[in-house]
């Protein structure tokens, strides 16, 4: 599936996409906001996680910059399930691109999809030392669970503390046609 939206080409990863995504990667203040990304990053935990193979209900996507030219690929953004099964949203971008909306405009592509394929809610979760996470989480709609954990950071080596956050998804609203929204996202299978 591709998803394109006002700026950005939303689509699966490729192996051959490994040094992409270990360049986009190559920022430890990009990283230690991840759990699951360890520090350093190298092309071959690139090539591992996508290798990964997701199940259809929770699709992830590499998110390019649309523009004259070769698409740049400025982050990631996807669905997954947690430790207990619970599926979540997660998504990062690369510093240089922090700032411009980009981490929320694929977070909504993404959720418009997670529509379609009939979730009825999403959580997500934020170290508490980036409130900048927590921000686009409120603008996609997430709104706090009053939980903090202590999760792990693979880049840290540590546990630290995350904000849990919670999305309603109302399958029934939206757009008649499960491949557009009002918003401008188109998707194609």
């Amino acid at each position: 599936m591709f998803i394109r939206t006002e700026r950005l080409l939303l689509r699966p990863g490729w192996a051959e996409d490994a040094p992409l995504v270990a360049d986009a990667l190559n920022d430890e203040g990009v990283v230690r906001m991840l759990a699951r990304a360890p520090w350093p990053y190298h092309e071959a935990d690139a090539a591992h996680w996508l290798s990964i193979e997701s199940d259809s209900r929770h699709p992830n996507f590499l998110v390019f910059l649309r523009g004259p030219g070769t698409p740049r690929l400025i982050g990631s953004c996807g669905l997954g399930k947690d430790d207990v099964g619970l599926s979540e949203i997660g998504y990062w971008i690369r510093r240089s691109h922090w700032g411009l909306g980009f981490a929320t405009e694929a977070g909504r592509a993404v959720m418009d999809v997670a529509r379609c394929l009939g979730h009825r809610s999403l959580h997500s979760g934020y170290f508490a030392d980036n409130p900048a996470s927590g921000h686009v989480l409120h603008k996609l709609g997430f709104r706090s669970s009053g939980e903090v954990e202590q999760r792990f950071s693979r880049a840290r080596g540590t546990h630290a503390p995350c904000i849990i956050m919670l999305a309603d998804l109302d399958v029934d609203s939206g757009a008649s046609d499960p491949y557009s929204d009002d918003d401008g996202v188109r998707m194609a299978a």
